[in-house]
């Protein structure tokens, strides 16, 4: 009787999770499709299937689940830098900054995206908390960034200067990669964003490296 309890609660706990992801997947395509400001409980549980109470059983708010797609995002993200990580530990010294570029510029809609609900749901105070586990880990992979390119300084192998210096560097230049897919009169007249955007990759992967830095 105990092991059919249980096979049950594993597996209804097993569909709910099913449905939570769901729930995001579609929540994600309406908001990259339909805008921020236009996209609600309701559109979601109806695209899902669902009833708008059975999104409230996962999500308490729509705020709340906007955040989470913030926070699936950046776990994504630190995801990838780690691999990164362990791939230039291992002897490929620009693995760590194609696996940023890679991961941001894959999906330039989404990272967009998120850094749009970033900014909306910074000060909403009934998701303070996922908005200091999201700091949090932005932290911790700052730290991860920080140790690893100290690291490359020392081998010679990048500019000898702060290492927070390089990954705002990558930042910078990822950041305008992203805005360029969506700048009206610029990125938006050309057909070849993927060759685009290939190219400010292999820039970023060079970029920092030992003898490039001049005086101004």
């Amino acid at each position: 009787m105990t092991t059919v309890s249980t096979a049950r609660i594993r597996e209804k706990k097993r569909r709910f999770l099913e449905r939570e992801q769901r729930i995001i997947n579609v929540a994600l395509e309406l908001l990259l499709r339909d805008g921020i400001d236009q996209v609600t409980v309701s559109a979601i549980a109806d695209q899902v299937g669902i009833g708008k109470g059975t999104v409230y059983k996962h999500f308490q708010s729509k705020s709340e689940l906007l955040v989470r797609i913030v926070l699936d995002y950046e776990a994504y993200i630190a995801s990838n830098l780690q691999k990164g990580i362990e791939a230039t530990e291992a002897g490929d010294p620009g693995a760590l900054v194609k696996a940023y570029f890679n991961s941001r510029l894959s999906n330039p809609g989404l990272d967009r995206l998120t850094q749009q609900l970033e900014f909306r749901l910074e000060y909403e105070p009934q998701i303070a908390a996922q908005m200091q586990e999201l700091h949090q880990m932005r932290r911790a992979t700052t730290a991860g960034l920080n140790a690893t390119i100290a690291k490359l300084i020392a081998l010679g192998v990048l500019e000898d200067v702060p290492p927070h210096y390089h990954y705002l560097a990558s930042w910078a230049l990822a950041q305008g990669a992203v805005d360029v897919c969506f700048n009206k009169g610029l990125g938006d007249q050309y057909d070849d964003n993927d060759a685009l955007l290939r190219f400010i990759t292999g820039i970023g992967v060079t970029m920092g490296n030992k003898g490039q830095l001049r005086d101004i």
